[in-house]
């Protein structure tokens, strides 16, 4: 940001400290006293600063203060500007022509010497005369192919026609026509499988002169490599799409509840980049779902069996710093890596050096967002990217899964007008991107903040959101720091989605599934640009948010702390780190409060939930606080608007779902009718413990727990991590490896670590563990804590631990969809039925103790919602001995180890026991056990 002036100069007017805001209103923060105010205009872009006041102008107007200030609507749109002046415009005024000029405000003193000038913010403006809801983009008939453009401060539109992807002459420079703010043309229909570009004339506030931009299309559907030019393609055209791709939606498996969704968060090129079981050509690209026998569609095969429901894949769309062209690519000798030292510093050095020039990168440096990478594609030119896009999604569907994109809408990677990967920002400069007080672009969000709080930038969302379920089938988007959303935003997507049917579009919307970031911060915290899509706002939409607050209880701290603080699951009083964590008392208090922050979110995060906490108080779950008094609970129970027919049953002559045929092999056969009509609501919470941010779950357990323990111990704690998310009640979400204790050697943001660093193996040979020191950027201050650890070989886990790692995931999955307990569907539901039991001042550390309730058909209370069982009673043991609880409440019931755990190979678990007499308990170390009442015959 330019520094603050100390004199008025031809910089003031870089500055665009006023915003007109309505047709006739002008919102400035100036003192008014005796001073006048008035509004300049440019069209060749030539007002200047002087002492004398603004020059260069074609228009002059007096501004007049509106004493009753800015106008309700106006306050509600941009809450951060509640307390400017407003001042008044002539109704007269041909505002539509103006917005096309360079504008600058300016305050004259008495002596009429100019004390004050500053540029203009249009968004305001361009919402009130030009929000549009008819075509853009690319339309295409029998007949022709048509281009619309919003651009109403632009002053010119070309489109250049290209037969090619690069290089050459235009075939055709074509000049759009205006009809308030949207530019078109019609072409003939051998445009189609041709490239464009739009050559945009604009006053461009960065540089103060009308600029010549040349953009791709924001509505774009294809591209060439590396986006140099926009394909003109019919995303509706038979040849692109795969044989049985129209039936694709009658494939899907049917989902009856949402509180029925288990997430698996995977990157696209991690997934195969190095599986040997995969063709060359293949590796890292949409095309390696579609095979049958690769050890990752195994893997994934496996995984839908046991319950995993969807594949969240991370960034998708056309993204920067990594180049479309392979032939560009640069690469590291792994055998040269694999020879040396797994604390060595040499393999960073090396990924380092290529790190902005290799295949690698998470994707979150969004350039487009409609369209699929090139990269992920056999070509980056042409139609090809579609094509394996679609066969993806095919793929993943014929193996039970769903699909989840990871979008991106809070931020784009460039701006201004001459940047390659600039597009929104040279079609409407200063429109797209949100602007601080001064004009300048947040950057909050990393860079180049976007304003979905604007019409036109929230009906974009909205039509890519579309666009991506209708074209490519999309069973569901996650948004990347949501919170920098707007909260109606986020409604009006949903409620868009909501509507696409089978029969018109092609698509089920009512099984779309949204979930995101819901974390407050930056410019838009508390409400500071409009009501956000936040934790505490976006309760009752039916939109998840992550729960951050059961995965720090869990791990200890924040991923922002000191590195050896440590939670329940990591050792926290009883096995301590050598961290000072204070007195054993605190500590002690300290495991007390994670404990009921576990609890909080086991019960979906509910706001109202209620429970004994560690004091032996009843409170809410609003009433638990963490974070400096932030409340634990914050989700409630929205009405499940978009339950789908239990349709998939074997008993109703219909294809059964991986997940039923576990339930079919154990002979659990579940009632359609029960599942239909029990709940209507459906929690939507989020929980996790790991994701793509952060150290991985088996590398966070690795540095906060103490160095003496075995890797055994290390990889226990992985299992009861993850078990705890399997078995909480609203949806659980698992990092693609933390079944296979994957490590990126303690690397704590990969984003841009390479294949190296990020390697997944799914012939569970190597978990990636001491593959060397993680890269110096974002960790060079914790490799004194990484150094040893890697280097010591106790630390690296087997293909032994490995496989029980997988099998013991499968396993607590399976035990989630053994019964719909599990998956209750209503906040009123869960505080009816879910208990805690090892809780108030005489509470065992280390242990928490779950019971979930059935009632019985015919019997009055609750109803019954599981066929096989009447009770469930999960326990889980933290603590590094065996451990018992007994209870009272739980004596003299007949339950018994579950059916899974029993057949289990883990002769760990099978040691669990309980006595009915007495109502105890006896659980091995760092282990989760369910038990279960079955009903009698």
């Amino acid at each position: 940001m330019p520094l603050q002036l100390s004199s008025l100069s031809q910089d003031s007017l870089l500055y665009s400290r006023a915003y007109w805001v309505t047709k006739t209103v002008i919102a400035w923060n100036v003192d008014v006293g005796e001073g006048s105010f008035y509004l300049y205009a440019s069209k060749g872009a030539a007002l200047s600063v002087t002492d004398d006041g603004i020059q260069g102008h074609d228009l002059e107007i007096k501004l007049e203060e509106d004493r009753s200030g800015l106008p309700p609507n106006v306050i509600e749109k941009f809450p951060h500007i509640r307390d400017y002046r407003a001042f008044k415009l002539p109704p007269t005024l041909d505002a539509k022509s103006l917005v096309k000029c360079q504008l600058a405000v300016a305050e004259y003193n008495s002596h009429g010497k100019c004390s004050n000038a500053t540029g203009l913010q249009l968004p305001g403006i361009l919402d009130e005369l030009f929000s549009y809801d008819g075509p853009l983009g690319a339309l295409y008939s029998e007949e022709a192919v048509s281009l619309y453009l919003w651009a109403p401060t632009a002053q010119a539109v070309d489109a250049h026609i290209y037969k090619d992807p690069v290089g050459g002459s235009p075939l055709e420079i074509i000049p759009l026509e205006e009809t308030n703010g949207v530019w078109s043309t019609k072409g003939p229909k051998s445009w189609e499988g041709c490239y464009y570009v739009y050559e945009v004339s604009v006053y461009h506030p960065s540089t103060l002169h009308i600029e010549k931009c040349n953009a791709n299309d924001p509505y774009a559907r294809g591209l060439s490599a590396d986006g140099r030019r926009t394909l003109f393609v019919n995303l509706d055209a038979d040849d692109l799409k795969p044989e049985g791709w129209n039936e694709l939606a009658d494939m899907k498996p049917d989902i009856p509840s949402f509180s029925d969704i288990s997430l698996y968060e995977l990157h696209i090129r991690d997934f195969s980049a190095n599986d040997d079981t995969v063709s060359h050509d293949f590796r890292g690209t949409y095309m390696a779902f579609t095979l049958q026998d690769s050890a990752g569609v195994l893997h994934l095969k496996k995984l839908s069996e046991a319950g995993i429901t969807h594949v969240h894949l991370l960034p998708t769309f056309q993204f920067a710093a990594v180049d479309d062209e392979k032939k560009n690519w640069k690469y590291v000798d792994f055998k040269i890596l694999e020879k040396l030292p797994p604390d060595s510093a040499e393999q960073q050095a090396q990924i380092t050096a290529i790190k902005d020039n290799d295949a690698y990168n998470w994707g979150y440096n969004p350039v487009l967002w409609g369209v699929p990478k090139g990269s992920y594609a056999s070509s980056p030119n042409g139609p090809c990217r579609i094509i394996e896009f679609r066969r993806m999604i095919q793929g993943l569907t014929h193996i039970g899964l769903c699909v989840v994109l990871d979008v991106v809408y809070n931020h784009l990677h460039a701006n201004g007008p001459f940047d390659k990967d600039s597009v929104l920002d040279k079609i409407v400069p200063g429109y797209y991107l949100r602007r601080n007080r001064d004009g300048f672009i947040e950057n909050s969000t990393c860079v180049n903040n976007t304003a979905s709080e604007h019409y036109m930038a929230e009906r974009l969302i909205i039509d890519d959101l579309l666009s991506w379920a209708i074209n490519y089938k999309v069973d569901g988007f996650r948004f990347d720091l949501m919170g920098h959303i707007m909260k109606r935003t986020m409604v009006k997507a949903k409620d868009a989605l909501c509507s696409l049917t089978k029969e018109r579009d092609g698509v089920d919307g009512s099984r779309i599934y949204l979930y995101g970031e819901g974390w407050d911060f930056g410019e838009v915290a508390k409400n500071g640009r409009g009501i956000n899509a936040s934790q505490f706002n976006i309760g009752g939409t039916g939109i998840g948010s992550f729960n951050d607050r059961i995965r720090d209880a869990m791990l200890g701290g924040s991923p922002f702390g000191p590195p050896l603080q440590q939670g329940f699951v990591t050792g926290l009083l009883l096995e301590p780190n050598g961290h000072d964590h204070g007195t054993k008392d605190v500590e002690k208090a300290m495991l007390a409060s994670a404990k009921d922050h576990i609890q909080v979110g086991v019960a979906a995060n509910l706001r109202d939930y209620v429970l004994t906490d560690f004091e032996g108080k009843e409170r809410k779950g609003s009433e638990v606080v963490s974070y400096g008094g932030t409340p634990v609970g914050y989700a409630l129970c929205p009405t499940e608007t978009h339950k789908a027919p239990c349709s998939f049953l074997p008993y109703e002559g219909k294809l059964m779902s991986p997940r039923d045929k576990v339930n079919w092999k154990l002979q659990w056969l579940v009632d359609p009718s029960l599942l239909r009509s029990y709940e209507k609501e459906n929690p939507k919470e989020v929980n996790y413990v790991s994701a793509h941010d952060n150290e991985t779950l088996f590398d966070i357990i690795s540095l906060k727990t103490p160095v003496e323990i075995s890797v055994e111990d290390r990889c226990r704690m992985n299992h009861l991590a993850t078990s705890i998310i399997a078995l909480t009640q609203g949806i659980p979400f698992f990092h693609a490896g933390d079944e296979l204790l994957r490590s990126k050697s303690l690397d704590r943001d990969s984003y841009n670590s390479g294949d190296w660093f990020n390697r997944l193996d799914f012939t569970y040979n190597s978990n990636n563990w001491g593959v060397g020191l993680p890269p110096k950027e974002k960790n060079e201050h914790s490799w004194p804590l990484i150094q040893p650890r890697l280097a010591n070989p106790s630390f690296k886990p087997q293909r032994s631990h490995i496989l029980a790692a997988v099998e013991n995931f499968t396993n607590v999955l399976c035990i989630r969809y053994s019964s719909p307990l599990f998956r209750l569907r209503t906040a009123n539901a869960i505080q009816e039925r879910v208990r805690f039991h090892n809780t108030g001042p005489s509470w065992v550390p280390g242990i928490i103790v779950m019971s979930i309730e059935d009632g019985n058909a015919g019997v009055p209370g609750l109803s019954q919602l599981d066929p096989i069982f009447s009770y469930i009673v999960v326990v889980f043991n933290a603590c590094p001995t065996e451990a018992s609880f007994s209870s009272p409440t739980l004596r003299g019931r007949t339950l018994r180890l579950h059916p899974v755990q029993v057949k289990s190979t883990d002769e760990t678990v099978k040691k669990s026991s309980y006595e009915a007499s007495s109502g105890c308990f006896t659980v091995p170390a760092r282990t989760t056990s369910v038990f279960v009442e079955p009903r009698k015959a």
